[in-house]
């Protein structure tokens, strides 16, 4: 059934009441049966949130015969763990059948999670951590609005979530741009797995919202369709001005009297013979022998969502060369390759790349973004979480976003917002400046050395680590064109431009980044350092000391390291001994990729690692640098030994 709500009226009619009262019967059917078929899930909160699910898909635009319609509005689940509530709503507008939904749920290989996934027709975005969907939203709202976009954004809400400090980070930025757009429900239960939401974590929910500029309805009665309509259509008829909230009172388990306010219910199913009571309290058939025999069939597939990568119109601009000679930083070559980005496709009626600061604009290098394009430059304050999120959300509307803090925030800090973007095939590209023991001064606390560590874990995303200004220039170029979620890391000093040994720039004007590609700066025949990033300029240094010395030593640069060039490894692996040198944890690093690599391929090499084996201290990153192993001198005496 496919149900479209009369946007201009005051309110309901008697007619679309009746539907809507049809539609709850068999979606509170389905939700009982569904967590009681599977063994476990969410029901409690499926049945609160119900009736205000039902309405709003009779308000927004939407299309089930084309969830992917342009036009559409976007729901955003952030309580994704009432899915059986989200599915079955989903099926009363045709999405799918109740027959695809009830044999699949929770099912291993199935199109239905038991958090909401986009596999499913008509759900936007993967959840399941609380918190984070409304950054999603948010992000999603303001690249709507970036792009003078008409869309709505409606995200739904648990009150326990509330109690996440990145929802309040996602609250203070949707006030600050006037996200007018944005509509979030929260389904005010009083209940969270552990009991009462006063005595989890006590808090006055509209008073947030309120304090930071929200437009706040509240409903003394979340299941009052008619009350609600009101609320939402006002809402969603604004053409400016704040965002709004609706803060809606409901009661866990409604409908069935023995689950009702109770809090067990949150994520547990009915029992074989309570669900019968509740069906007989509904008045529907109880179908379960039914559906349970169906489930022993092999699970059904037609209904999942493919996803492929999008295909973004983007220019890459034309590359900056940085002579022989040029000392300069990469985070400089990166601000400037940035502005070149949106000189190229930002338009005042067409913005396409954007630039995402957490009130680092300067030590980002993105002033030059900011000065030419201030719609699509985003400051977030010191909300990091938020950002990264924030990020994946502006992606899925079609925006290039650059992400750009200091390493340990970018990676560390936000290690599960990023892993939600990798879920979601996002496209953020996260480009931190400051990594590794290169950050020097600021000590160990901001030296991040576990990047590619972390980022590894992730199975869509992509690690580059340039060697010299040069290089970033192409790789941020790039990473602008092509899809999905890429780190890039640089450090914070100034380097040397890498150079051939004729003396001219090894990544010239006819150079161009290929990830899974590495960088043969030189040839040798007894050894192989195989390094990148800042590091680099001191593996240039060892090899003229090896070489003045006699010795044949090739250096390696694998700037792409994730994918990483096996190829290339292999070389190195058939012309004599390996080191790798990194500014990274040695035990989670590229050292550590190589040596798996080579005993999976049955290489019998003589190979060890020089790495950060320690936590740096607060110092020049040359003295860092030397207090570990990895200045130009040690990592020549490794190479010696190792040949000797």
């Amino acid at each position: 059934m496919t149900l479209q709500l009369t946007m201009q009226s005051s309110e309901l009619s008697s007619e679309e009441l009746r539907i809507l009262q049809e539609m709850r019967l068999r979606c509170a059917k389905n939700i009982l049966l569904s967590t009681t078929l599977a063994g476990s899930g969410h029901p409690g909160g499926s049945l609160s949130s119900l009736d205000m699910l039902l309405v709003t898909y009779g308000c927004i635009r939407h299309n089930p015969a084309d969830p992917a319609m342009e036009e559409r509005d976007r729901m955003i689940m952030s309580i994704g763990h009432i899915s059986p509530g989200v599915y079955s709503t989903l099926a009363e507008y045709g999405y799918f059948t109740e027959e695809d939904f009830l044999t699949g749920f929770r099912r291993t290989g199935s199109g239905f999670p038991g958090h909401v996934e986009r596999i499913v027709p008509g759900v936007e975005w993967d959840t399941g951590n609380l918190g984070q969907g409304l950054s999603t939203a948010v992000g999603i709202a303001q690249g709507l609005k970036i792009q003078n976009r008409p869309n709505k954004v409606v995200t739904f809400m648990g009150d326990g979530e509330q109690q996440k400090g990145q929802v309040v980070e996602a609250i203070r930025f949707a006030n600050k741009y006037d996200l007018h757009n944005l509509i979030a429900v929260v389904d005010r239960n009083h209940l969270q797995i552990c009991g009462s939401t006063e005595e989890v974590m006590p808090q006055s929910i509209r008073s947030l919202y309120s304090t930071n500029g929200w437009d706040v309805k509240y409903l003394e009665d979340g299941h009052d369709c008619n009350t609600y309509y009101q609320a939402f259509s006002e809402a969603y008829a604004k053409t400016s001005g704040k965002p709004t909230v609706i803060i809606a009172r409901t009661t866990m388990g409604k409908g069935i009297s023995f689950m009702e306010n109770l809090a067990k219910y949150h994520g547990s199913p009915l029992g074989r013979d309570l669900l019968a009571d509740a069906m007989q309290e509904l008045g529907v058939e109880d179908e379960f022998d039914k559906w349970n025999e169906l489930r022993t069939q092999p699970v059904g597939t037609k209904t999942i969502q493919q996803f492929s990568p999008a295909n973004l119109q983007v220019s890459g601009g034309k590359p900056i060369l940085y002579k022989a000679g040029t000392m300069t930083d990469n985070r400089s070559a990166y601000g400037n390759a940035l502005q070149s980005l949106a000189e190229a496709n930002n338009r005042e009626d067409n913005m396409v790349v954007a630039g995402i600061s957490c009130d680092l604009e300067g030590s980002v290098k993105m002033q030059g973004f900011h000065k030419h394009s201030p719609t699509a430059y985003i400051e977030t304050g010191i909300q990091e979480h938020h950002a990264a999120t924030m990020a994946g959300g502006m992606a899925s509307v079609g925006l290039v976003p650059f992400f750009s803090t200091f390493g340990s925030f970018a990676v560390s800090e936000v290690y599960n917002q990023n892993r939600l973007n990798d879920f979601n095939h996002a496209s953020v590209k996260v480009v931190a400046t400051h990594v590794g023991l290169d950050v020097g001064e600021d000590g160990p606390t901001h030296q991040c050395i576990d990047y590619l560590g972390l980022f590894r874990n992730y199975f869509r995303s992509s690690v580059f680590m340039p060697a010299d200004p040069n290089q970033t220039d192409r790789i941020i170029r790039y990473v602008a064109t092509e899809p999905g979620n890429i780190f890039v890391g640089m450090g914070r000093s100034k380097l040397p431009v890498i150079l051939k040994e004729d003396g001219t720039e090894y990544f010239d004007e006819n150079y161009q980044f290929q990830a899974g590609k590495g960088d043969w700066f030189r040839e040798g025949s007894e050894a192989t350092i195989i390094t990148y990033g800042a590091v680099v300029p001191a593996v240039m240094e060892a090899w003229e000391i090896l070489h003045k010395e006699g010795r044949s030593v090739a250096v390696l640069n694998m700037a792409s390291l994730c994918p990483i060039d096996k190829e290339s490894v292999l070389k190195a692996a058939n012309c004599g001994v390996i080191l790798t040198v990194e500014d990274h944890h040695i035990e989670t690093g590229l050292g550590a990729m190589i040596g798996t690599l080579l005993a999976e391929t049955g290489k019998g090499v003589t190979f060890q690692r020089c790495g950060v084996y320690k936590y740096g201290g607060s110092g020049k990153p040359a003295d860092l640098y030397a207090s570990q192993g990895l200045d130009s001198i040690s990592i020549a005496e490794k190479v010696k030994e190792m040949l000797a």
